[in-house]
C-alpha cells in the first residue's frame, strides 16, 4: 500500500513539472506574439499620418505610457457625478499674481466656467470641500501638482476621498526648473519623470479618450516654446498619452526619433482618481486646446464648449481711406471670391460691410472704379451704417447736428439701394463700448449690443512684409494664438476689420482663410455665420444672464476715459462699501466713520435713508450717473474718502460681481453678530414695522415652518434665516475681491468696545489721518450703547428706531437655531482662518458650545 503511494506521488511530481514547463512555454510564445503586435501595429497606428505634414515618421518609436494597446472603452475611475457637485472649478494656484495660475483662469473665464482659486495649501488649511451633501467642486485644477503630490497626508487623504466619493477628477502641470531631477518617480505613483528637455514635432493621440474639440494625428512642426519640458513614461494600465513628442536633442546626436508622452491621462486604476497631467504650461496653444477637453472630459461635460461656432466679420471704413490705401476693381473681385470660397465650409457666409458716404470717390481713378463695382455687388453683402462724415458721436455736443449726420448716410444708403433695415450700426473710432476682457454682451434701452473682437488687422496693417514684428507675428495670431483662442472659447466671434485690410496685400483675406483652414486642421468645431440681428438673439438665446448691464469702472481704460465727459471724474465713487448684513451694527458704525474728518458718506435717499442700495435691486438699472449724484464733487484735498453703506448688499446674489466691475479697488467691511441673534432681531424688526405675517406667528414658528406653510410666511423665514449664513455669502464677496480687501467686524466688540474697533477700521482703510475714537465716544446709559460725544458732555446718538431692546428669545428657539447655524459657524472658522482673520468672540463662544 505505502509502496503504491509513493509512485502515485511521483507520478504526480512528474505531471507537475511537465505541466509546468508545458505552461512556461507557452507563455513565452504568448509574450513574443503580444511584443509583436504592439511593435507592428499599435506603433504604427499611433504614428503622425503621411498627411499630417512634412516629413515622415515611419521610424519614430513611442516610449510608452504603457505598452498595451489603446481601448476604445476606457474604464477605470467612475465617471462625475453631476448630480452630486457644483459645476464649479477649484484652482489652487502658487501665488496670487503667478503667472501660469493668471493663464488658467483666464481660460476658465473665457470658457464662463465658474471657479474658486485658492492659494495651494499648506498645513490644514484645505478649503471646505462638501457643503451638507453636496461637493462644492465637479473638478480640481494644479498649478503645480507637486503642491498636491507633497501635501501633508491629513490634507491629501481628505482631497483624495472626496474626489473618490464624488467622482472628482484633477488636472495638474509640472513645469521643471533648475533645481528639478532629470529623472524621477512622481511619489506615490507608479509613473516616471524625465525633465528639462527640448522638446519638438508634437503629436496628437488620436485615440485618447479625452478629446472633444480636439481632432488627432496632426503634427505641429519645430520645437516647441521653451527647453524645461518634462515627458512621462510608465508601464502601469492606468496612463494613456494624450500628447507626444520628440526630444530636440536625439535626431542631433544619431540617435532614432522617440515619440514621448509630455500631456498623459489617468484613468485611474490606480486609486481610483482620474487625472490629466501636462509636462509644461499653457504657453504651448495646443496645451490650451487640450485643457479645455480634459475639463470636459473630467466632469461628464458639465463644464464644456460646444462645437458650434457662429462667426462675423465686419469691414469697417467703406469708402474711407487715404489714396492708395483703398480697395480696386480686382480687390472687389477678390473679395467676392473669397467670400464663395469660405462659403464652403462656412454655410451662408457674408461679409458685412460698414460704410460712410460721405467719402465715396475720394480716392484714386482706380478706387473710385472699386467702390463702383462694391455697389454693383450691393445685393452680395451684408451691410450696416457709420456716421455720414465718420466722426465720433461723442464728439457732438448738438443733437439734431447728430441727427443730421445719420440722415445723410441714410440718404445716400437709400441712393444707392444699401439696404438700411438690418438694424446693426457701429460707431466710427469704436467709440462708446470697450467690453472687458470677458467679452459680454448686454441689452440697454431696449438695444442689444454685442462685443466685437479685434484679430491684429488695423487700418495700417495692409502689407504683410510691413507687419508689426514681421510676418510670423500675423501667422502666430492665426496658428494657435489670439486670433484662434478667440474662436476656441467663444461661441460668438464678431471680428472688426477695415477696408484697407482688403486692399493692397490683401491681409483680410488672407487671414481669415489661413484661419480657417487651421481650425479645420485642428478641431472638431462647426463653423456657422448669421446676419446681426439673428446672430443678437442667438447670443443672448445661450447667455440670458448678459441682457443685464454689468457697468464698468470708466478710469480703468483709457478709451472709456476718453470719451466720458470731462466734466465727470472716477474720484466721485465710492473707496469703501460697508455691506450689512443687516441688524448687525451696520448703521451704527455708518455713523462712527462719518465722525472722522476724511471719511465722507453718500448723501442720504428719500426712499431708504442713509442706504442708496445701488447695486442690489432697481436702482442699478438707473446707471452709475444716477449713482455718483450722490456722492459729492471732490474738493482738493486729496484725503477725502468716500462711502456708503448699503447692509442687503452682503446676502445678495448680483451686488459682490456688480460692485467689483465698477468699484474693483474698493475696501468692503462687513459686520457679523450671532446669527440667531440677528434672525431675532429681523423678526423683532417686522414686528416693529406691523408686518401682518410677524404679528400673526411667533418667532419659534417662523424660524421651524415647514416647507408647505404660507408662501409669505416662508418669504419671512428666508429673511431671518438666510443672510445668517456668513460663510456662503462671504465667499461669494472672496470670488470677486481679494481677502485683503475685505475686513469682517466683530458686532459684539463693535458694541461693546467701539473706539478700538474704530482703531483697527482706520488701519485696514489706510487712513493718513487717524482720530482717537476714546475721546469722541461716550456711553449713553438711557440708550444702552455708545454714541457721539458733543461739547459739553452731551451725545448724539442714532435715531429712536435703532437700538432697541426686546425681550430674550425662548429656549426652544435657542436650541433650534444653535443647530441650525452650527454648520455654518463651523464653516465661517475655516473660512476666517484661511482670510487671516481672527474670529469674532460670539463665533468662539457657539464653537465652544457646540462640542
Amino acid at each position: 500500500m505505502m509502496l503504491c503511494v509513493a509512485r502515485v506521488r511521483r507520478l504526480h511530481r512528474q505531471l507537475t513539472l511537465q505541466t509546468s514547463l508545458f505552461l512556461l512555454f507557452l507563455l513565452c510564445m504568448l509574450s513574443v506574439f503580444v511584443s509583436a503586435y504592439f511593435l507592428y501595429t499599435v506603433k504604427r497606428e499611433l504614428e503622425p499620418s503621411a498627411g499630417g505634414g512634412p516629413g515622415n515618421c515611419d521610424d519614430d518609436y513611442i516610449v510608452p505610457s504603457r505598452l498595451l494597446p489603446f481601448r476604445d472603452e476606457v474604464g477605470g475611475a467612475p465617471a462625475a457625478d453631476g448630480t452630486r457637485t457644483e459645476p464649479v472649478v477649484l484652482v489652487f494656484v502658487e501665488s496670487q499674481y503667478s503667472q501660469l495660475g493668471q493663464e488658467i483662469v483666464a481660460v476658465l473665464e473665457s470658457a464662463r466656467f465658474r471657479y474658486q482659486t485658492e492659494i495651494s495649501p499648506g498645513k490644514g488649511d484645505m478649503p471646505t470641500l462638501t457643503d451638507r451633501d453636496r461637493g462644492r467642486f465637479a473638478l480640481i485644477v494644479y498649478e503645480n501638482i507637486l503642491k498636491y503630490v507633497n501635501m501633508d497626508a491629513w490634507n491629501r487623504e481628505l482631497l483624495d476621498k472626496y474626489c473618490v466619493e464624488y467622482g472628482v477628477g484633477i488636472i495638474g502641470f509640472f513645469k521643471a526648473n533648475e533645481n528639478s531631477l532629470l529623472s524621477a518617480q512622481l511619489k506615490g505613483f507608479p509613473l516616471f519623470l524625465h525633465s528639462n528637455l527640448g522638446l519638438k514635432d508634437c503629436t496628437v493621440n488620436p485615440k485618447s479618450p479625452l478629446l472633444h474639440i480636439t481632432r488627432g494625428q496632426e503634427v505641429v512642426r519645430g520645437p516647441l516654446p521653451g527647453d524645461d519640458w518634462t515627458v512621462f513614461q510608465s508601464n502601469h494600465s492606468t496612463y494613456e498619452p494624450v500628447l507626444l513628442a520628440k526630444t530636440q536633442s536625439a535626431e542631433s546626436v544619431g540617435l532614432r526619433a522617440v515619440l514621448h508622452t509630455s500631456v498623459v491621462q489617468d484613468l485611474g486604476l490606480h486609486d481610483g482618481i482620474q487625472r490629466v497631467l501636462f509636462g509644461h504650461n499653457l504657453a504651448f496653444w495646443l496645451h490650451k486646446l487640450v485643457f479645455v477637453d480634459a475639463v470636459a472630459f473630467l466632469t461628464a461635460k458639465r463644464l464644456s464648449l460646444s462645437l458650434d461656432r457662429y462667426v462675423l466679420v465686419d469691414i469697417d471704413d467703406i469708402f474711407v481711406g487715404k489714396e492708395g490705401t483703398r480697395m480696386k476693381v480686382s480687390d472687389v473681385k477678390a473679395l467676392l471670391e473669397m467670400q464663395n470660397e469660405l462659403r464652403a465650409s462656412i454655410p451662408n457666409f457674408t461679409f458685412n460691410l460698414g460704410f460712410s458716404g460721405k467719402f465715396f470717390h475720394a480716392g484714386t481713378d482706380e478706387e473710385d472704379l472699386g467702390d463702383d463695382l462694391l455697389l454693383s455687388y450691393v445685393n452680395e453683402f451684408w451691410w450696416f451704417p457709420h456716421m455720414w462724415s465718420h466722426m465720433q458721436p461723442h464728439r457732438f455736443h448738438n443733437q439734431s447736428v447728430l441727427a443730421e449726420q445719420m440722415l445723410l448716410n441714410r440718404h445716400f444708403a437709400e441712393e444707392h439701394s444699401i439696404p438700411t433695415n438690418l438694424g446693426y450700426a457701429v460707431a466710427p473710432h469704436h467709440s462708446g463700448v470697450y467690453p472687458p476682457a470677458t467679452r459680454r454682451g448686454f441689452v440697454h434701452s431696449g438695444i442689444s449690443v454685442l462685443p466685437r473682437q479685434t484679430c491684429g488687422l488695423f487700418t495700417h496693417t495692409i502689407f504683410y512684409k510691413d507687419y508689426p514684428g514681421g510676418p510670423q507675428e500675423l501667422d502666430k495670431l492665426i496658428d494657435g494664438g489670439e486670433l484662434f483662442l478667440t474662436v476656441l472659447l467663444n461661441p460668438i466671434s464678431i471680428f472688426m476689420t477695415h477696408m484697407s485690410n482688403y486692399g493692397n496685400d490683401r491681409l483680410g483675406l488672407y487671414t481669415f482663410k489661413k484661419l480657417l483652414h487651421f481650425v479645420q486642421t485642428w478641431t472638431h468645431l462647426r463653423l456657422q455665420t448669421l446676419p446681426p440681428l439673428q446672430l443678437a438673439h442667438k447670443y443672448f438665446s445661450l447667455f440670458p444672464s448678459d441682457r443685464e448691464p454689468l457697468w464698468q469702472n470708466p478710469c480703468e481704460d483709457k478709451r472709456h476715459k476718453d470719451i466720458w465727459s470731462k466734466e465727470k471724474t472716477c474720484d466721485r465713487f465710492p473707496k469703501l462699501l460697508v455691506i450689512g448684513p443687516q441688524k448687525t451694527g451696520t448703521t451704527a458704525l455708518y455713523l462712527f466713520l462719518g465722525m472722522h474728518p476724511d471719511l465722507i458718506s453718500n448723501y442720504p435717499s428719500k426712499e431708504t435713508f442713509e442706504e442708496i442700495q445701488f447695486f442690489n435691486g432697481h436702482n442699478y438699472h438707473r446707471g452709475i450717473d444716477w449713482y455718483m449724484e450722490y456722492f459729492p464733487l471732490p474738493s482738493n484735498t486729496s484725503s477725502d474718502y468716500y462711502f456708503e453703506k448699503s447692509a442687503n448688499y452682503f446676502d445678495s446674489e448680483v451686488a459682490a460681481a456688480r460692485a467689483a466691475a465698477l468699484l474693483p479697488k474698493a475696501k468692503i467691511i462687513t459686520v457679523l453678530i450671532n446669527p440667531a441673534e440677528r434672525a431675532y432681531a429681523w423678526y423683532q424688526h417686522q414686528r416693529a414695522h406691523d408686518d401682518p405675517v410677524a404679528l400673526k406667528y411667533s418667532f419659534h414658528d417662523v424660524i421651524t415652518a415647514s416647507h408647505s406653510a404660507p408662501v409669505k410666511l416662508r418669504i419671512l423665514q428666508s429673511r431671518c434665516l438666510a443672510p445668517g449664513w456668513y460663510a456662503a455669502h462671504l465667499e461669494r464677496w472672496l470670488t470677486h475681491y481679494h481677502s485683503s480687501q475685505i475686513m469682517v467686524v466683530d458686532g459684539q466688540m463693535l458694541k461693546t468696545e467701539p473706539a478700538s474697533v474704530m482703531d483697527k477700521v482706520q488701519k485696514f482703510l489706510g487712513l493718513v489721518n487717524t482720530i482717537n475714537y476714546h475721546k469722541i465716544l461716550a456711553f449713553d446709559p438711557k440708550k444702552g450703547f455708545w454714541c457721539q460725544l458733543l461739547e459739553g458732555g452731551k451725545t448724539k446718538c442714532l435715531r429712536k428706531s435703532k437700538g432697541k431692546r426686546y425681550s430674550d428669545m425662548d429656549s426652544e428657539s435657542q436650541v433650534f437655531l444653535r443647530e441650525y447655524y452650527r454648520d455654518h459657524n463651523i464653516e465661517l472658522s475655516k473660512l476666517l482662518y484661511r482670510m487671516g482673520q481672527p474670529l469674532p468672540s460670539w463665533l468662539k463662544d457657539e464653537l465652544l458650545n457646540s462640542r
